[in-house]
């Protein structure tokens, strides 16, 4: 009798076990659908493990944010081709909200009844800068702030420890500025750090912009493979834009702090330098993310912060240290251009996206 109620112990563990598996497919049974309380509307999130029921053994998450093809499903599957290599896929969650818009042009999605769509580009008050759903107060940002509540529920993830938010191309864009803006990061019983990967603008914090003293001489500031020599008597890295007067919108958001739209509107200009500073973020960047392709921002605007994307990360990682004190890392990812899977697939990037605390 002891020996079957042993046998039946070890079956019902092992069903426990199997139902705890990681749900890895891009499909219907490995969704959700997650809206702010209190507001109509919902939002698809893929998501490895269901995020309302209890599950002791996960103690990491990544939310990953995709690109502008608004495209989740692929970047699921980065997140999990990553979790993979990196052996996490028994104790992560992974999930990557859609942002969809139906508005026409190329913003076609296919809507869920009750699910909310964002304006399409070209707008700066779209979801990859923190703006509301067509016809609703709910913003993109609102989102995130909701899974992030969500994950560190004890009754659900009891043992969660580390929350990594990360983002690739329109994505990374996403993640720079909810780093810099969200209102739940303080408020969270676990540590919260940020992967910003290869994005094609930043948002900067006052009227200044790189000059050639800002790029590392080893990467090409200008045209792809070329090196602007410096001048006798280098500038400052960072001095007051010298087309401003053509590019008139070169520091209005969301390029700049100055008309802000959505969430981050309603956060003063102080808290948001306070709050990029203090919060511990990483810049991914590309070795070969140096050409004009893929959704390349090309505006005046972002031509601003330099010619490349590559470039364009290594000053901002600059330019936040030195003019705010941040403790922010450049990381460059060898031999990956502007492509999601190399970006999160990385030897390099496996630690920062599944930290093991």
């Amino acid at each position: 009798m002891k020996r079957m109620l042993t046998m039946g112990a070890v079956l019902l563990f092992a069903g426990a076990v199997a139902r705890a598996a990681p749900c890895t497919t891009a499909s219907a049974p490995c969704t959700e659908m997650v809206g702010v309380a209190g507001s109509p509307g919902r939002t698809m999130v893929y998501r490895s493990y269901p995020l309302e029921a209890k599950n002791p053994a996960i103690t990491r998450a990544l939310v990953v944010v995709h690109g502008l093809g608004r495209d989740a499903d692929n970047y699921y599957r980065h997140a999990l081709a990553g979790g993979f290599l990196a052996d996490a896929l028994g104790d992560t969650v992974i999930i990557a909200p859609r942002f969809a818009s139906n508005e026409g042009g190329s913003c076609k999605d296919a809507l869920a009844p009750g699910e909310l769509g964002w304006h399409c580009q070209p707008r700066n008050d779209t979801w990859r800068t923190g703006g509301a759903a067509v016809d609703s107060e709910v913003t993109s940002f609102d989102i995130v702030d909701e899974l992030l509540r969500k994950l560190t529920r004890k009754d659900v993830f009891p043992n969660l420890k580390a929350i990594v938010v990360a983002g690739h191309s329109a994505g990374g864009q996403f993640v720079t500025r909810y780093e810099m803006a969200n209102r739940v990061h303080d408020g969270l019983a676990v540590k919260l750090t940020y992967v910003v990967a290869n994005p094609s603008a930043y948002t900067y914090m006052d009227a200044l912009r790189p000059t050639v003293s800002a790029f590392p001489e080893t990467v090409a500031s200008a045209a792809p493979g070329y090196h602007a020599p410096l001048p006798a008597n280098p500038p400052a890295a960072f001095a007051p834009f010298a087309d401003a007067r053509n590019c008139t919108g070169y520091d209005t958001w969301p390029y700049g702090l100055p008309g802000r739209n959505g969430y981050a509107a309603k956060v003063s200009d102080e808290d948001l330098k306070k709050q990029l500073a203090a919060r511990p973020t990483t810049y991914l960047l590309g070795e070969l993310d140096i050409l004009p392709l893929y959704g390349f921002d090309s505006s005046c605007s972002a031509m601003a912060q330099g010619s490349t994307r590559l470039a364009r990360g290594l000053a901002y990682a600059k330019y936040v240290g030195e003019r705010y004190g941040a403790k922010h890392k450049a990381v460059v990812v060898p031999a990956c251009g502007h492509n999601g899977r190399c970006m999160f697939s990385s030897e390099v990037s496996l630690p920062l996206l599944f930290p093991k605390e």
